[in-house]
């Protein structure tokens, strides 16, 4: 079950102390797909109704959930015990729950429409990332990625974090930007990590945090404990979050999803434009010997392949 699955109660132990506890939902969608070939074939029709529209399952009363599956009442409560609930007003709880976590993924959106290439998809993705650039080209501001260059080219060490699937991956593509100019630089992509990571941090060091909401709670904790021990900080992240409230630089971009739940996101070809920048910002800064640094990589790279002078460093 992902985190998606989950909702995050604030509780009151004895001793007055208040913590975060995971109290784990049930996906009953998966859970009625799961028990389906179990079902009677009465509770099946259940099944089915709900299944079709699981808004109007939620919102409909116990008869009128009957009438639509062509059951009596008693066989829709059956159908809920045979699931794993308590009864209906159990069955309809937790339905709703999944309503609320998963209603983008529940309805069928249209495919897009077809382009030269006959797949509808083709002008949706490369759509959306010429989109993603041209908002990170308009909304990042230069005299903040200035100050990160500054910032990141005077460090003692810089540790970068980053946590889920793009956010991680965007972690070590910083890291990969950033080593090759002599910097010595690390990424954290586990939460305890990041936490141990910061409690070592001292003044002169700095964290680049990197998250695509911004409200990612293990990096914001991460982030407020390194600046406990007076480290700096940079976000790249959304506009106006908790995030960049903690940050001391801030590069910012919002790029609005595409309706489909299906494609890839897009936004992180804006975060991966923003790391370009910083990493090219900060070159620049260092200048004299970043440059040495990425010919002694170049040179000892070449020496284990051939290749034209302008292929990719380091592959």
């Amino acid at each position: 079950m992902t985190e998606a699955d989950s909702q995050v109660l604030r509780t009151t132990d004895e001793d007055g102390g208040r913590h975060d506890h995971v109290r784990r939902i049930p996906d009953i969608i998966s859970q009625v797909k799961d028990s389906y070939a179990e079902l009677r074939p009465a509770e099946r029709r259940v099944a089915d109704v709900v299944l079709d529209d699981v808004k109007y399952a939620v919102d409909a009363s116990n008869a009128a959930l009957a009438q639509r599956a062509g059951v009596s009442e008693p066989t829709v409560t059956r159908f809920c015990r045979a699931i794993g609930c308590d009864g209906v007003r159990d069955f309809k709880l937790k339905l709703a729950q999944s309503l609320v976590v998963g209603a983008l993924y529940l309805a069928t959106k249209p495919q897009p429409t077809n382009s030269d290439s006959g797949m509808p998809f083709w002008n949706a993705v490369f759509g959306e990332a010429r989109r993603a650039l041209q908002e990170a080209e308009r909304q990042i501001d230069p005299g903040q990625l200035q100050k990160a260059a500054e910032l990141i080219a005077t460090a003692r060490q810089v540790t970068v974090f980053g946590l889920g699937g793009s956010s991680s991956a965007l972690a070590q593509e910083t890291q990969y930007r950033l080593f090759r100019y002599g910097i010595t630089i690390s990424a954290q992509c586990d939460p305890y990590l990041m936490r141990m990571t910061a409690s070592t941090l001292k003044p002169g060091d700095l964290v680049i945090a990197i998250s695509a909401t911004g409200r990612t709670r293990e990096v914001i904790e991460a982030v407020e404990l390194a600046k406990h021990y007076r480290a700096n900080a940079i976000c790249v992240t959304a506009p106006d979050t908790e995030l960049t409230r903690v940050c001391d630089v801030r590069l910012t971009v919002a790029v609005p999803e595409y309706p489909d739940t299906l494609k890839p996101t897009a936004s992180r070809y804006a975060f991966l434009a923003a790391i370009d920048l910083l990493a090219v910002a900060t070159a620049y800064r260092i200048d004299g010997p970043a440059r040495e640094t990425v010919r002694r990589i170049k040179y000892n790279a070449q020496i284990h392949r051939t290749g034209k002078e302008m292929e990719p460093l380091g592959d």
